[in-house]
Order: structure tokens, then C-alpha cells, then sequence
């Protein structure tokens, strides 16, 4: 399973970020979220901390997210086993996602107003 995001309609409201720390600390924290949204003048770019996607490091450069360049790295390494790009605060401890459980249900996807976070098969 996987987690597709469709950035092209992301408003940026940060819901996301807030259900998935109040799932994972029962608290709002979106500091210990592991899926964050990066708000740009033109769009918004959610990034979830899991190894949805190959990371093999060969690829350092930029990718065109709506007709502007957008660092790979942000994406590259959310998604990297080794290197995590979100960690709890307090203790350092890499915070990757775990779709919500066994199974998956991922309360980012359940609370996405605009819709675009969904659940597909690989």
C-alpha cells in the first residue's frame, strides 16, 4: 500500500500534520507529525517520512513542481532508510510513518478535506 499525494490540490491547511500527531502522541504537535506540508507562493507540497519510494542517492538536483524547482532532497529523503528528514524533538528519534497501524489506516488520508492524500495498492 501507499500513500498518493496529488499536490496539485493540496490547500495547505496543515490538517494533515495536526491528525497525525494527535494519532501518534494524542496531542497537537505537528512537530512530531510525519507527514509535513511545505506552503510555497504557488503551491503547497505535502512530504510523508516513510520508505514509499526508491532512495538510492543518485539523483541530487532539482525536480519541477508546477513550474518551479523544488530540491530532491526533501523528497529523496523522507523516503530514505538511513537518513530521516523529520525527528522527535525530544529525543532525536527518526519518525517515520506507519500508515496508522495494522491495518493500515492512515488518518491523514480519513481528515484530508481537499482530498489529496488517498490510499492505492501498489
Amino acid at each position: 500500500m501507499k500513500i498518493k499525494i496529488d499536490h496539485k490540490i493540496c490547500t495547505g491547511c496543515k490538517q494533515c500534520e495536526i491528525i497525525c500527531s494527535l494519532a501518534h502522541t494524542g496531542s497537537v504537535n505537528p512537530w512530531r507529525s510525519r507527514i509535513r506540508v511545505y506552503v510555497g507562493e504557488e503551491f503547497c507540497y505535502p512530504v510523508i517520512a516513510g520508505p514509499y519510494t526508491e532512495a538510492a542517492c543518485n539523483s541530487k538536483g532539482t525536480r519541477m513542481v508546477e513550474g518551479l524547482e523544488i530540491d530532491e532532497c526533501i523528497t529523496c529523503r523522507a523516503s530514505c532508510p538511513s537518513k530521516s528528514v523529520y525527528k522527535e524533538p525530544d529525543t532525536e528519534i527518526a519518525l517515520k510513518c506507519d500508515f496508522c497501524g495494522d491495518p493500515p489506516n492512515p488518518q491523514c488520508v480519513q481528515w484530508c478535506a481537499p482530498n489529496c492524500l488517498t490510499l492505492v495498492e501498489e
